[in-house]
């Protein structure tokens, strides 16, 4: 359970009045409605579901629950690893010798800086659009910055850039903010965003668009479940609309958002 000191702070950093400048990218969703994919709340539904099913927000939230747990620390060393039950963190200790690129990212949790820097280029790897690059990343450095306000040892680990999943994970750990908490919420702002930026282009009116965060707010919480014990191979987008709605935004005129 958070302490409720922590889990105000999360609500401070995750608030749509926290200085990231959030409300100024769209993920592609403004190309989407100029396109008529998104004209109504069915399908802003329909789109946004297939984000927190298949899509970078799944990815996101997996990121997060990896950037968090490099921070709050692996699990001890089995008693016995050679029966294959080797944990997070432990197998450059089992295997020495074993070329770097071998292990698996989640291995390298003892490097510390280092693992936050590989998840960091994996999220970047990730980005399907030059945009969305620049969305995570400035997002991410943004929030990085603005969460220094309450101190800690952990800005001086991020990498850079940093990405916003990886920001927000890493620093909800280092501030004793729990995984469940720091996933419901971070996912429930980013829908929350969408939902605005379909709002005000649709227009979809403040009505609908509630109406659509409750009936989200089941799967919601099951991505937010299901990236707390999810591994990097679970890493994956299937979400091609999605994708594509973002490189197109690239040459939208006229346009509002930067994504």
């Amino acid at each position: 359970m958070t302490d409720p000191a922590a889990l105000q702070k999360l609500l401070t950093w995750l608030s749509p009045a926290f200085p990231v400048g959030a409300f100024a990218w769209s993920a592609g969703l403004e190309s989407a409605i100029a396109e008529k994919a998104v004209t109504d709340s069915v399908a802003l539904q329909n789109w946004l579901s297939g984000s927190l099913a298949h899509g970078g927000i799944k990815t996101d939230a997996i990121l997060l629950a990896q950037a968090w747990k490099v921070v709050d620390g692996p699990p001890p060393l089995p008693t016995s690893p050679t029966r294959g039950e080797v944990q997070i963190g432990d197998v450059a200790k089992i295997v020495p010798h074993a070329p770097a690129d071998t292990l698996p990212l989640v291995g390298r949790v003892g490097e510390g800086v280092a693992t936050l820097a590989d998840l960091a280029d994996l999220a970047i790897a990730l980005t399907p659009a030059r945009e969305r690059f620049a969305e995570t990343t400035i997002t991410g450095d943004s929030f990085a910055l603005a969460a220094k306000a309450w101190p800690s040892e952990i800005y001086a680990r991020l990498p850079q850039p940093c990405p916003y999943p990886i920001a927000v994970g890493a620093i909800a750990a280092a501030h004793g903010i729990g995984l469940d908490e720091t996933l419901l919420g971070f996912l429930t702002a980013a829908v929350h965003g969408q939902i605005s930026v379909a709002v005000r282009l649709v227009p979809l009116g403040q009505s609908e668009g509630l109406k659509v965060m409750a009936a989200l707010e089941p799967a919601i919480a099951a991505r937010a479940k299901a990236a707390a014990t999810a591994g990097l191979a679970d890493l994956g987008a299937i979400a091609y609309a999605t994708d594509i709605a973002q490189m197109r935004h690239e040459t939208l005129e006229p346009r509002i958002f930067r994504s």
